[in-house]
């Protein structure tokens, strides 16, 4: 996966992941990949939320640890 930007939300709660990544999505050229790091125990759920309201595809979420990791496709 060719990841154009990513921005590291660990340890950030609810809704700051979001916020960062609707910042640097902004940022990104129509189909740039964006990857989000966070802990945030309900990030999942409001990732596939948030994909869902925007636009913007939700490519995968991967689970290391307590970090998971986010990559959405910029519509």
């Amino acid at each position: 996966m060719d990841i154009a930007k990513e921005v590291d939300a660990r340890g950030l709660n609810c809704p700051l992941p979001i916020l960062k990544a609707k910042k640097a999505l902004a940022e990104l050229q129509s189909g740039q990949l964006l990857k989000v790091l966070s802990t945030d125990g309900g990030a999942v759920r409001d990732f596939q939320a948030f994909a869902r309201q925007t636009g913007n595809e939700l490519v995968e979420q991967t689970t290391e640890g307590d970090t998971t990791a986010h990559v959405l496709r910029r519509r």
